[in-house]
């Protein structure tokens, strides 16, 4: 199989679909190859890196597209990408279609096939491929958050650990999971007072066990959520429903309840967010005001650590793309049903019901489609 690795266009977008390491592991398996020249730079892979890992360096994205049987990429393709992808070619990447009719008709447009790296599942109701990016981005809210709240950036000025005789930021985290959990830790070893907000007693039990006294936890309803935000410094949005659109857990009547200058750092802007006022950003502007209140919504947070990001995102998708390359994806999907729980769209058909659901599009069944390719 031609596998291609474009030139990541979205803004301040530095991760690539492809490190060398992975370039290397697919020739060894007997694929080839091709990487867009200077694809890999923004997360410190030079053009010489990929030929020694025995890819092709190509000049242009277009080519790529073009030529190759499996399109490697990290984020959504942009509209320009879209109209590239042809019928019976392999898109593998992130893809957050619920909130996203535009690209989610293009793609049914276009014939490709298209599996999504954020509904791969695993045996233990997981999401491996999404995880990394959401450790990373978990981690990193607490940390855009503080940068938020310095007063010249608009925030309270306030300082997450305090001072001895000046109580830390009170941070609330809305979501136990993945994101939820390394944002708590980290705003916890910041020094901040943390909640962690989440409708799992099981999950909540959990981060009890594992982090003691750490954070405190709560489970989640509507009034324990406006309770909270009256006081709170920073409000972390974690929730994610697998391939759906995030529910909104904040209203902009809400907004005048808190207070001036708090902070919100949405993690879930890439399934649409799950404030009511929030809106995608760049990491070029990545914070707005509404009410009084600081917004931080960049789409592609993990992109910021592009060296960290592009490694750990690689790690987990590296199995799959070589179960992809060495079987073909109706194999691989028949072998693996989780990986079939991946397949978003194939031959001009919407393949996942979230999305259907959140769009109003029709979906066909995923067994269906692997049934009849």
């Amino acid at each position: 199989m031609k596998i291609g690795c474009p030139t990541e266009i979205k803004p301040q977008e530095f991760r690539v679909g492809l490190t060398p390491n992975a370039a290397r592991e697919a020739v060894g398996h007997g694929h080839q190859v091709v990487v867009q020249k200077g694809a890999g730079i923004g997360a410190g892979f030079s053009d010489d890196d990929y030929i020694a890992a025995g890819a092709a360096m190509i000049d242009t994205a277009e080519e790529i597209f073009a030529t190759a049987d499996m399109i490697v990429k990290v984020k959504e393709p942009q509209a320009g990408e879209r109209k590239m992808l042809r019928e019976d070619q392999l898109l593998f990447t992130y893809l957050h279609l619920a909130p996203d009719p535009d690209q989610t008709n293009d793609l049914i447009a276009s014939g490709c096939t298209a599996i999504a790296y954020e509904t791969v599942t695993d045996d233990r109701g997981g999401l491996p491929l999404l995880a990394p990016m959401s450790e990373v981005a978990g981690r990193l809210a607490p940390q855009v958050g503080s940068w938020t709240l310095q007063k010249a950036n608009g925030g309270r000025g306030v300082l997450m650990g305090g001072v001895p005789g000046v109580g830390p930021a009170k941070v609330v985290v809305i979501g136990g999971g993945v994101v939820g959990t390394h944002a708590a830790k980290i705003a916890a070893g910041m020094g901040a007072d943390v909640t962690v907000l989440d409708r799992s007693i099981p999950r909540l039990r959990y981060l009890d066990d594992v982090f003691g006294g750490s954070f405190k936890n709560q489970y989640s309803t509507a009034g324990a959520t406006a309770e909270l935000i009256q006081e709170a410094d920073m409000v972390i949005g974690a929730v994610l429903i697998p391939g759906a659109a995030a529910p909104k857990l904040i209203s902009r009547a809400q907004l005048s309840t808190m207070k001036p200058g708090a902070a919100l750092v949405d993690v879930a802007i890439d399934q649409g967010g799950c404030f009511e006022t929030s809106k995608a950003t760049t990491h070029a502007d990545p914070v707005y005001e509404v009410d009084g209140i600081m917004h931080y919504c960049v789409a592609n947070m993990p992109g910021a650590v592009a060296r960290t990001s592009t490694i750990a995102l690689s790690n987990a998708t590296m199995p799959f793309m070589l179960a992809l390359a060495d079987k073909g994806w109706r194999q691989a999907c028949a072998d693996d049903p989780h990986l079939l729980n991946g397949l978003n769209v194939h031959a001009g058909k919407l393949t996942y019901y979230a999305v259907g659901k959140a769009l109003g599009i029709d979906v066909t069944s995923p067994q269906l489609v692997l049934k009849a390719a």
